[in-house]
């Protein structure tokens, strides 16, 4: 009998929740997340539940391949599919849902505890970066490639995104660069770091009630590897820029091998979603709640889905995999004012995003 694709126990004073889609590297579906948020909404009346942990289920197996990530994502081929048989209704649902459980994670109520162990991307970002603890490892690869498939930094992400030191945000949703755990430490993604193997030493002490700001505190350790460090001079003079053709421009007069090795990499990337994502961290900015970020994600959301570059993306990144897309527009500077206002514009009232009540 196969297993349930998220695994939720009660256990002395946690709350439970593991990703079980190895195959997938946990990569979130509409079943999982609707688990997710009756589990968190039950344990809100739970007085015995002090603290929420959010990691991913080891591979029975062992076998390490089956075991590199947290959370790799969202379900990319239902949406495409959605896209181009049911006009967006199945996308437009997992969205309202998933952005639902990012909201609810992100004023829970009692502590959560995210263990980013491995890669987490897109969707392991939605459900890691509202947790109150967020858990860094030697084996955390954490990032937003979504421009690569013709989406935007979703799932929150424009909230913490923008509010990233050093223009560190924009750098991050435009290229899709990897932070390592060390980098996540560094920059504020993650609250700490602690040795692979002291994992499960934290999550028990968790469970049998320590406080878990002081447990973590105790296992935690300092790395000392945070490569992005070295590009931050960089980052900051080429991506502090007010518009994407800026930012492409200033790359251009750069000889240097990292401007050039990053203006590849933008290259490859949707011209749309790429200034989609430049107005909505700044637009976010200036947001009073997450929940209002998550209001405008929403509306992006519903919009980007739709638009011919998302199914081109995952076709030429996902299915195909020639890594060879054809984004119409095809160039930023085709990609007018009025496209991406069209994009942001409020959705019809009955159909606008709201969040859980506690």
């Amino acid at each position: 009998m196969n297993e349930p694709s998220v695994l939720i126990r009660r256990q002395g004073a946690a709350g439970l929740i593991s990703l079980n889609r190895p195959r997938a590297i946990h990569a979130l579906d509409l079943e999982m997340v609707e688990a997710m948020t009756a589990a968190l909404l039950g344990w809100v009346r739970d007085p015995g539940v002090a603290v929420v942990i959010i990691d991913h289920a080891p591979h029975a197996g062992g076998d390490p391949r089956l075991s590199r990530g947290f959370c790799a994502g969202g379900d990319i081929a239902m949406l495409r599919c959605s896209a181009l048989e049911d006009g967006g209704a199945q996308a437009r649902q997992f969205f309202f849902t998933e952005y639902r459980l990012n909201d609810l994670l992100y004023n829970y109520p009692r502590p959560v505890v995210s263990f980013m162990d491995g890669i987490t991307m897109g969707g392991g970002v939605g459900i890691s970066q509202p947790a109150r603890y967020r858990v860094a490892t030697a084996n955390t690869r954490l990032a937003m490639p979504e421009a690569g498939i013709g989406l935007f930094p979703d799932v929150g992400a424009g909230w913490y995104l923008s509010r990233l030191s050093g223009r560190l945000g924009p750098f991050l949703a435009l290229t899709g660069a990897r932070l390592n755990g060390a980098d996540c430490l560094w920059a504020g993604l993650a609250s700490h770091h602690l040795p692979v193997a002291a994992q499960a030493e934290a999550k028990a002490r968790m469970i049998d009630g320590e406080a878990p700001g002081r447990v973590l505190a105790a296992l935690a350790e300092q790395p000392v590897d945070t490569p992005i460090t070295a590009q931050l001079m960089d980052i900051l003079r080429h991506f502090n820029k007010p518009t994407l053709e800026a930012i492409i421009a200033s790359l251009d007069s750069d000889e240097g091998a990292w401007a050039k090795n990053t203006r590849a990499m933008l290259a490859t990337r949707c011209p749309t979603t790429c200034k989609v994502a430049l107005r909505q961290m700044a637009q976010s900015l200036r947001m009073e709640s997450f929940s209002q970020n998550m209001a405008m994600e929403y509306r992006i959301a519903c919009r980007v889905v739709m638009l011919p570059d998302f199914a081109e993306g995952v076709r030429a990144v996902i299915l195909d995999k020639d890594n060879a897309p054809r984004w119409n527009p095809a160039t930023p500077e085709a990609v007018t004012d009025e496209m991406i206002e069209a994009i942001f514009a409020p959705l019809p009232t009955q159909e606008e995003w709201t969040p859980h009540e506690l």
